[in-house]
């Protein structure tokens, strides 16, 4: 099931008709996966958000201790300078970030950004995390971002897809959603 609230496009500004995605949802829900497929089949540069935490994000969340506000600020603010240089040189993109919190979507949403919302169970998410390699995020830190997450509201530019999915029915559904053309 996908559902749709508030994400048209923007009709005016200096940035591309088409939007700066951002895959967001907590650690296991398949922004990865998601956002990299969804690059290339509308032909968009994609990047992963995880590669832009600072190194010390990395060793605390490796460690199994949960980041807080100020450990994701910088983290937020190199996320939106990508999204920045895209939005103002009208080169669609999509990148992956948690943005569990309204306040860090706020910080992004200022540049023709779309959020999609991966929406996922406790049980799928779990066992997801649990299954995954060489991936620094531990499963114990999942109901700590599950406890952060703020979804997002009907004044932010979103769409909500259910995760656990096969990931080709995912991208559909954001594709058919935003009314996007495949490369």
């Amino acid at each position: 099931m996908a559902v749709v609230e508030n994400a048209g496009r923007a009709s005016s500004g200096p940035y591309a008709t088409d939007p700066v995605l951002v895959v967001m949802g907590v650690s296991g829900s398949g922004k990865s996966t998601l956002a990299a497929m969804l690059a290339e089949q509308l032909g968009w540069d994609f990047y992963e958000g995880d590669d832009l935490h600072p190194d010390e994000n990395v060793a605390k969340m490796a460690a199994g201790t949960p980041l807080d506000d100020d450990d994701r600020a910088p983290w937020l603010d190199t996320v939106s300078s990508w999204i920045i240089e895209h939005a103002m040189a009208g080169v669609p993109g999509v990148i992956t970030c948690s943005a569990l919190k309204r306040k860090y979507r706020d910080v992004l949403r200022e540049h023709n950004v779309v959020f999609v919302y991966l929406r996922g169970t406790r049980e799928m998410l779990g066992d997801r995390m649990a299954s995954r390699e060489g991936h620094f995020m531990p499963s114990a830190l999942l109901d700590s971002q599950v406890a952060t997450l703020e979804p997002p509201q009907a004044d932010e530019r979103h769409v909500v897809v259910d995760a656990g999915r096969a990931p080709a029915e995912e991208v559909d559904d954001v594709i058919r959603l935003l009314g996007l053309t495949r490369a």
